[in-house]
């Protein structure tokens, strides 16, 4: 699936969610993303798409999880495998629906390194509550498995937990071995920095 078919695709995404004619100008300018790796994590999603608020959890079917990188090429970012999803028919990946601003597009992307080739966009369709919904998503190009760093996988613990992803599926998700990376991470760092000072402000909130 190109960039530019998911475009045009994206206006009858978004009418196939409409609610009612009052939310037709909210709609049309924004989409559904799947998540199911670090953008689990509100705060992570956040850093560089500050429109995405969540709209459910979801799963999706004849799929799994799986860590690698795009031609071998380790993540300097994260120091190890990052997440990707490959067809596997009976297994499912749980993540969370996001709804972005339809301007953040070309900064999640980037994100995902579209542009040069890692990730390529795809329409994917989930279940939530007996309801199915068309969501973009990100699987991985050439990839070779690699484990992840510890940092990595905390991420998308936390963001599993913050969301409440099934307790079953955390469990799994805590199974995964990791490549023991000990060395600092800047994006782990900024990431602690943010959660910590959004606990502040909720403590300060609530001894107000």
């Amino acid at each position: 699936v190109t960039y530019w078919t998911f475009m045009d695709q994206l206006c009858l995404c978004v009418a196939f969610h409409s609610r009612d004619h009052m939310d037709d100008n909210i709609e049309t300018h924004t989409f559904l993303y799947f998540a199911y790796g670090s953008n689990l994590l509100k705060e992570r999603l956040q850093l560089k798409n500050p429109s995405a608020s969540i709209h459910c959890v979801a799963r999706l079917k004849d799929y799994k999880l799986i860590f690698g990188n795009y031609k071998g090429l380790a993540s300097d970012r994260w120091h190890g495998g990052v997440a990707t999803i490959e067809n596997s028919p009976v297994d499912e990946v749980w993540g969370v629906v996001w709804r972005m601003n339809v301007a953040d597009l070309e900064s999640l992307d980037s994100q995902e390194n579209v542009r040069l080739g890692a990730y390529s966009p795809v329409e994917v369709n989930v279940k939530t509550r007996g309801q199915e919904l068309n969501c973009r998503t990100y699987i991985m190009n050439s990839c070779i498995y690699a484990p992840p760093s510890p940092q990595y996988l905390k991420v998308i613990l936390m963001g599993a937990e913050q969301n409440g992803l099934p307790k079953n599926y955390q469990e799994k998700l805590k199974s995964i071995e990791t490549n023991k990376y000990e060395g600092p991470l800047p994006v782990m760092a900024e990431l602690e920095r943010i959660m910590k000072r959004a606990k502040e402000r909720a403590n300060h909130r609530s001894d107000a």
